[in-house]
């Protein structure tokens, strides 16, 4: 089991930055690819980025690339996610996640945190 916190959304003006941070629970956090995920109003809820356990593989929504840079730190249990040129249709819910090994689909989900961005 692993329990999932995010911090850092907010307000930001478009073409801003914000960088969400996820801290997890639990000594087995190398064992997780993490990922964020995001859900705007009405919307269904869609990948952003995941990074594997080992931190060297990441992979992006093409809607991201270019702009945000996912990072984890083994050593410090946290994964964050860097939001750059922030544009209205990247506000959302955040959501970080974790995936066990050989699991077909994230496994633990954290409570979320808000984005906002103004035009």
């Amino acid at each position: 089991q692993v329990q999932l916190v995010e911090s850092g959304g907010g307000l930001v003006q478009a073409g801003g930055s914000l960088r969400l941070s996820c801290a997890a629970s639990g000594r087995t956090f190398s064992m997780y690819l993490m990922g964020w995920f995001r859900q705007a109003p009405g919307k269904e809820r869609e990948f952003v980025a995941s990074i594997s356990r080992d931190g060297i593989t990441t992979s992006y929504a093409d809607s991201v690339k270019g702009r945000f840079t996912i990072s984890r730190d083994n050593a410090k249990n946290t994964a964050s996610l860097q939001m750059n040129s922030l544009k209205p249709e990247d506000a959302a819910v955040y959501y970080c996640t974790a995936r066990r090994m050989y699991s077909t689909a994230y496994d633990f989900w954290g409570q979320g945190t808000q984005v906002t961005v103004s035009s």
